[in-house]
């Protein structure tokens, strides 16, 4: 589980302390300006990373397994 908890703060990190190095506006990414690019693909990996920690969850296989097995 300690890897699910830096899944979890990566993407925070990545927002709070990343964006006062990508704070500009050239280049424009996607018609973005390069800072809101960057916060979009933080979310984005966010996302991901909750995802992902959900899946390693032992918790939340043991109830999949349950589940399957009451069918």
């Amino acid at each position: 589980m300690r890897l699910a908890r830096w899944l979890v703060a990566l993407p925070f990190l990545g927002i709070l302390i990343g964006t006062a190095f990508a704070n500009q506006v050239e280049p424009l990414v996607l018609g973005m300006p390069f800072v809101l690019a960057w916060i979009v693909g933080w979310v984005v990996v966010g996302a991901a990373a909750m995802a992902l920690v959900y899946m390693i969850d032992p918790a939340n296989a043991a109830d999949g397994e349950a589940d399957g097995e009451r069918s």
